[in-house]
C-alpha cells in the first residue's frame, strides 16, 4: 500500500513522506523524502519496496488515487514488475487505512512531539522512526 505525507519544517519549508506498507509484515518497505509532491517521490519509494522485497508477479500494489500513483511513469514501473493494481473508489477514505494509520502514529509518536530546523534533520529522524522503531518494535504491539 502506497501513500504520501506532507509535513512543514520551521524554517525549511514542506517535506513530502512516501511510504510503501507491506500488509502482511505491517512493516514500511519503502519510503522516500522530497520537498516536493511530485510522482518520483512516490517512484523512489516503490523501487526501493521492490529492491528490499523482490514481489513476485501477481502481488496487489494498493494506493488511493493521487497524481503520483496515477501517473503513466508510476503505473508503468508497476506493470514492469508484474504487479496487479488495485486503488480506491473515487472519495473513499476507508480503503487505504492501513496506510493512514501508520501516519497517524509516526505523527503522534514523532512528528507532533518534535520541530526540526532542517530538512536532513527531519530526514533523520523519520529514518530512525522507521526502522529503528516503527518496523523492529512498534509494529508488533499493534
Amino acid at each position: 500500500m502506497g501513500r504520501r505525507y506532507q509535513l512543514y519544517l520551521d524554517a525549511g519549508g514542506w517535506l513530502y513522506l512516501a511510504v510503501m506498507l507491506d500488509l502482511h509484515s505491517r512493516r514500511i518497505i519503502g519510503w522516500a523524502v522530497s520537498n516536493r509532491l511530485k510522482k518520483d517521490l512516490a517512484i523512489r519509494a516503490l523501487d526501493m519496496a521492490v529492491a528490499l522485497r523482490k514481489p513476485m508477479p501477481g502481488c496487489i500494489h494498493h494506493t488511493d488515487r493521487g497524481s503520483q500513483y496515477c501517473s503513466h511513469d508510476y503505473q508503468n514501473r508497476l506493470r514492469q514488475h508484474g504487479f496487479k493494481v488495485s486503488m480506491s473508489g473515487k472519495g473513499n477514505c476507508y480503503e487505504n487505512a492501513a496506510v493512514e494509520t501508520f501516519f497517524k502514529t509516526v505523527k503522534a509518536e514523532l512528528i507532533w512531539r518534535h520541530q526540526w530546523q532542517t530538512r536532513r534533520q527531519a530526514e533523520a529522524a523519520l529514518l530512525k522512526y522507521i526502522i529503528g522503531f516503527y518496523n523492529p518494535r512498534r509494529r508488533t504491539q499493534l
